[in-house]
């Protein structure tokens, strides 16, 4: 990215305090730059601005139909994920795009980052991938800031104690021309889970517990901030995870206080501090934190002890059961029959030992290295089952490379499971990557709506742990009891 510009004056509470203050009220004081009022929302400035093809065309036409330029092209970061095909090229080296829209839209992309001076990690970049990957393994994602994208899981990057949330494209073009945004400020939450995880219980199963306790609803149009001892005790790609899932509880955004894990995952990345600027950056970063007594508009409170392997068995995240579970019984709403309808379920009968047509191991929810490196242990000298296809694909060229320099792809590869290229890939199935109508499909991404992996594709959203033992015994299977009675070989 190129070096930074003067910012306009923030909101002049940055530096005051006449209350108590949660996380997000001080970053949303420090970017307000006109304050909110009952005639008109605030002026909030956006500190990083993440682009990709799907989302930003209508807004490049936008500046070019009102004769605009972007305002901050330094604030800006683009990269290919959304409808790239993760098959390399073919012997003439040519790309497998699924539809030649999808090729136009990269076009279209590289054409308007030229033309307005916008960093690209485009096909030729040793660090393109998932926007949500490579944006904090970088280390452009930084406390403290405001970071938005076309894309509703923009609350991943809440994981290092920003403020970041999916605009849609109108808005994506308000950002490129004035670097702010309207917003009404939001209500906040906290989410608190305290204790010890069990063995197999990962950040994704924390996730759909969490949208399972409160429903899809029940953070609409909120800040979460995550707290607790379990959440300390995460590291930063389980903390992404976290965030990332946020927006499935109706949540606007998703947020972790920053601190000593997430510096050290940031020092000497390369769009992070360095030098004097490092010590300087650090002392801001220390301040983010919610005050004792700041007021939130509601809390919840879960023991991680109590929380087990979780799967999703409907047609959205808020339907789970832990893994060894039967489906619910009390499934008497219109939403739960249709789902089971089109799931080909039935309440009260288990999930257990259903076959498996497919399982996919990506997205920016679990594409991370960790991910891969649990889903490895459990592949590692076993095969994947003869009636399901297990499709990988790393999150980055940086991840894919780390993989394949520990030696993870050929663990994959040797089990039978197909090792690809970066990009969403089945999470949006926009791509050519996609299960047939009827497919059961165990999955690490975020959504499990009709359709989303495939018209007729049926999703059940479980963590890398979960979608590995699947993969190597061909059904649904319980991590727990599979890990416990088959030591990884």
């Amino acid at each position: 990215m190129h070096k930074d510009k003067s910012q306009p004056n923030r909101h002049p509470r940055e530096n005051m305090q006449a209350m108590p203050q949660t996380l997000f009220d001080k970053i949303w004081d420090r970017n307000t730059v006109v304050a909110e009022s009952d005639q008109a929302p605030a002026i909030i400035y956006v500190d990083l601005h993440l682009i990709h093809e799907v989302s930003s065309p209508q807004a490049f036409s936008f500046l070019e139909q009102n004769d605009l330029e972007v305002y901050r092209p330094d604030r800006c970061l683009a990269t290919l994920d959304h409808a790239v095909p993760t098959l390399p090229p073919d012997s003439r080296g040519h790309l497998p795009y699924v539809t030649n829209e999808a090729e136009q839209q990269v076009d279209t992309l590289r054409d308007n980052c030229k033309k307005y001076g916008i960093t690209l990690y485009d096909w030729d970049s040793p660090e393109r991938g998932i926007v949500h990957v490579i944006g904090p393994e970088l280390g452009y994602t930084q406390p403290g800031m405001t970071v938005v994208c076309g894309d509703s899981h923009t609350s991943t990057h809440g994981a290092f104690g920003a403020l970041a949330f999916g605009i849609g494209t109108t808005e994506v073009g308000h950002v490129l021309a004035t670097q702010c945004l309207l917003q009404r400020k939001p209500k906040c939450i906290r989410i608190e889970v305290n204790g010890t995880l069990n063995l197999y219980t990962t950040a994704k199963d924390i996730s759909l517990y969490i949208i399972g306790e409160i429903g899809v609803h029940g953070a609409t149009g909120c800040v979460i901030e995550y707290c607790g001892s379990a959440i300390r005790a995460m590291d930063m790609e389980a903390r992404m995870t976290l965030c990332n899932m946020s927006i499935e509880s109706g949540a606007k955004a998703g947020m972790i206080a920053p601190d000593e894990t997430t510096y050290s995952y940031l020092k000497g990345r390369p769009g992070a501090p360095h030098g004097d600027s490092w010590d300087q950056q650090l002392g801001v970063w220390k301040q983010l934190y919610s005050d004792r007594n700041a007021k939130f508009d509601a809390s919840f409170s879960f023991d991680a002890s109590l929380i087990t392997p979780t799967i999703s068995w409907g047609t959205n995240p808020g339907m789970v059961i832990p893994v060894g579970d039967n489906i619910p019984l009390d499934n008497a709403t219109d939403c739960s029959q249709n789902a089971l309808k089109y799931m080909g379920l039935t309440a009260g009968n288990p999930l257990l030992g259903k076959s498996i047509d497919v399982v996919f191991i990506g997205s920016c929810t679990n594409a991370r290295i960790t991910d891969l490196r649990m889903a490895a242990g459990v592949m590692k000298n076993r095969k994947v089952a003869a009636n399901t296809r297990v499709v990988i694909v790393p999150g980055s060229e940086a991840v894919k490379r780390q993989a394949e320099q520990e030696g993870i792809d050929d663990i994959f590869k040797r089990a039978g499971a197909q090792w690809r290229n970066p990009g969403c890939s089945m999470c949006v199935a926009m791509n050519g990557d996609l299960a047939r109508p009827g497919e059961l499909v165990v999955s690490t991404s975020n959504r499990n709506f009709e359709g989303r992996q495939g018209p007729g594709a049926r999703t059940l959203l479980a963590s890398p742990l979960t979608a590995a033992v699947c993969a190597v015994t061909g059904v649904v299977t319980d991590p727990s009891e599979y890990l416990k009675n088959h030591r990884t070989q």
